[in-house]
Formats: structure tokens, sequence, C-alpha cells
């Protein structure tokens, strides 16, 4: 290894630390990374799903699988948010919030964000399972001006097991996990910072989301990015269930859709984590280029 390489490999992780946004009068709490020395290149805001919190985005079994330390690390400002009725907000909002009204009291967050703590840097959102559906309604609302795109992983607009059907605890760990080898030893020790309950009330909204994405996906209009682990129980993705999410989005610059070798639903959090993250920060970097369809264009 070179010296410079060795200076690459010594560095130590970005700093993550804990901010409260104003959501229109409701504080929802979050984990901010930064950039040492530059200016953000844009500002990527990340939303977790059910069952989880905004620490699911800076998993500590290994420091490689947190997202927040590699986006600031490449230059980016990265927040994760706790969703509304998670962290700060659930003792406020304790039945949480359907879709559409997440997406609207996320949007108010985001505009405290970037007024307060990052102005002029462009925002990304970044979702996963749940969080996936208040971020494309968002995009399909424009509730924030000027959004760069989005990437979403375990969401899709059809499901393979209704979201409300009783399953038992082995069914429930191949549905969010998968094989116990997709994670580095130590993630399920160090879980219990990672889980926290659902709100009732999001989880009875699941159930209507493939109807709730017909209606809005025609609406969307920035670049797309999916992703599906190898081991997604969830979500259909195969060839036709592919054809049918992009023909929802015909109004969208670009739709791309990846798969996650190796990786189960909870993609953030294994062995692969680190390739899925840096294949969602190149997306952003094509959704900065000067055309801002995030295109792959050649050097």
């Amino acid at each position: 290894m070179t010296a410079a390489g060795s200076a690459v490999a010594a560095r130590p992780p970005a700093t993550v630390r804990r901010i409260t946004l104003d959501a229109d009068g409701t504080p929802l709490s979050a984990l901010l990374a930064l950039p040492e020395h530059t200016p953000p290149r844009a500002t990527v805001v990340a939303l977790h799903g059910a069952g989880m919190s905004a620490a699911y985005f800076h998993g500590t079994a290994r420091p490689d699988t947190s997202f927040l330390a590699l986006a600031a690390d490449l230059g980016f400002a990265a927040v994760a948010l706790d969703r509304p009725g998670y962290g700060l907000s659930a003792r406020r909002l304790p039945e949480g919030q359907g879709v559409m009204e997440q997406a609207t009291t996320i949007a108010a967050a985001v505009r405290d964000l970037t007024a307060r703590h990052l102005p002029g840097a462009g925002v990304f959102l970044l979702a996963h399972s749940f969080g996936g559906k208040p971020a494309l309604g968002i995009a399909a609302d424009g509730l924030v001006p000027g959004l760069l795109g989005l990437a979403v992983s375990g969401c899709g607009d059809e499901y393979l097991v209704p979201p409300t059907a009783t399953t038992g605890r082995a069914a429930q760990w191949r549905l969010n996990w998968g094989p116990l080898r997709l994670y580095p030893p130590g993630t399920f020790r160090a879980s219990g910072a990672v889980v926290a309950p659902a709100p009732p009330r999001e989880l009875a909204d699941a159930g209507r989301w493939p109807e709730t994405f017909r209606r809005i996906g025609g609406r969307i209009r920035v670049p797309v990015r999916f992703t599906f682990a190898e081991h997604e129980h969830w979500w259909r993705h195969d060839r036709r269930a592919v054809a049918q999410l992009r023909s929802r989005l015909h109004a969208a610059p670009r739709v791309l859709v990846d798969h996650q070798p190796d990786a189960g639903h909870n993609i953030s959090l294994g062995w692969t984590a680190r390739a899925y993250h840096l294949g969602v920060l190149g997306f952003v970097a094509d959704c900065l280029r000067p055309d801002g369809d995030g295109k792959e264009h050649p050097a």
C-alpha cells in the first residue's frame, strides 16, 4: 500500500452528531455527518424503514457499514431522520402518521435543515423500506423544491407478502433479514440502537401502498434508483414487476432498477452495505451533472 493509501485507510471516520429539526412545530430528531474540509457537494437525507430508527444508516457492527460516515468522507452532507412517530416525535405522534402525512412533515423538516444547517446544498433523498413511501410522495408532490432525485431500497409497488399478514418469528426473520451470513458479527447485538416500535398508523397505511403508488407514480419528475436485495422477500422484483414499476414512473427522466447480490432486506446493515452505498452516492453524483437527469455519461 502506498503512503497515500495508508493515510486514507488511517483517516478517522466522520463525526456523526445528533440534531433536532423543526417540522412546522413537530420536532424530528436526526443524525448529521458533514465533510470536514469542503462545502458539501449535496445533502443526502436518509429515511429509515418501519420498526427502525435513524441509526439504521449509521450501523456500528462495522464502521464501513455506516452510510453517514461514507457520504461525509466523499464530500456529501448526510442526514438520517427519525421519521414522524419515531425518536423525539414519538411522544407527540404516538400513533405516527400515514404515508402522505409523513411526506408533508418530512418536507417541512428538510426545509428547516436547509435553512438553518445547510443553505445552498441541493437535496437528494435516500430511503429504505417504508421510508421509500413518503420519499416517493415528496417527489410526486414537489414538496422539496429543486429535489435532485431519490434512491429507494426494500420497497416496490407490488407486495409478495401482504404487510398485514400474520407470520411466525422465523418467517418474520426471513422477510426482514434473510440469512445470518449476510451480516457482520455483532450486527444483532448492536441492533438495540437501530430498532424501534413501529407506530400503528403507518402499519395500517402500508396495505394501501400499491393503490397510493399507482396514483402518485406518474407525477414523479426526478431521477429514481430502486435497489432490490438478492434476498428481498417483501416485494416482487422479477422482470414483469420491474417493467410495471418503470411504467408507473413514466414522467421521471430516468428510472434505474438494480439488484444487490448477497444482501437481505436490511441492505444497509450487511456485508455489502458499502457496495450499495457507493452505488447510491454515484447516482447522486450523476444527478448533480448539469443536465440533472441522473444519466450515466462518459467522462
